[in-house]
């Protein structure tokens, strides 16, 4: 009886720690699913970062010291869609580039649209207009000191806004308006009595 007893709690013994067991495998089992969701989430909003071009950025500002408000060393644009464009120059004679994602909530990496020889000299024009957004940047030496600029810069980006058409006019005294047709394929630069078009199909003239 006694054998017989203790052969019965033996096996109420085991299968308390066989039911023990169970309960720690469902556990371990919730665990590993609540690993897995929080795995999933984070790639989705990997997924996501990737899907809006990684602007997961602050948007960066001028470093040439300006007493005044706004400075021109730096300009942004809001494009119909809720997209944005900023450019800045730095100090280290580079125009550079932002665009700002309304889904991300945040700015891509600045790129560098153009590296100059010269120092940063006028104003950044943006101009957007159907997707196509224009940009006017100068550089020269002795700017500050009235001297006209010596680089002066045209560019246009389309579609995710991430490639730059530039084209280059030198000891020139900058472009003064960029026109976007209502398409956006086309960009008319002025100054004056001069003119520069670049068009989606052929992009500026070469050289």
């Amino acid at each position: 009886m006694l054998r017989g007893n203790g052969g019965e709690i033996d096996m109420n013994r085991a299968g308390v720690r066989t039911v023990a067991s169970g309960a720690a495998a469902v556990v371990v089992l919730l665990a590993g699913c609540g690993q897995s969701v929080g795995r999933d989430a984070a790639a989705r909003v990997d997924g996501e970062r990737r899907a809006a071009g990684g602007h997961t950025y602050k948007l960066r500002h001028s470093d040439i010291p300006w007493s005044g408000s706004p400075s021109p060393f730096e300009s942004r644009v809001k494009l119909a869609d809720g997209r944005r464009v900023a450019m800045h120059y730095l100090k280290n004679k580079r125009l550079y580039v932002q665009d700002y994602s309304p889904r991300a909530r945040g700015w891509s990496k600045p790129a560098v649209v153009y590296r100059a020889k010269t120092d940063a000299c006028q104003g950044i024009t943006l101009k957007a207009r159907a997707g196509t957004v224009a940009a006017i940047a100068d550089f020269g030496h002795y700017c500050a000191d009235g001297e006209p600029p010596t680089e002066s810069i045209a560019a246009v980006a389309t579609g995710r806004l991430t490639k730059w058409d530039r084209h280059l006019t030198e000891d020139f005294d900058g472009w003064e308006k960029a026109l976007v047709s209502a398409s956006g394929t086309s960009v008319t630069f002025k100054r004056g009595g001069d003119t520069l078009k670049w068009t989606k199909a052929g992009g500026f003239p070469k050289p």
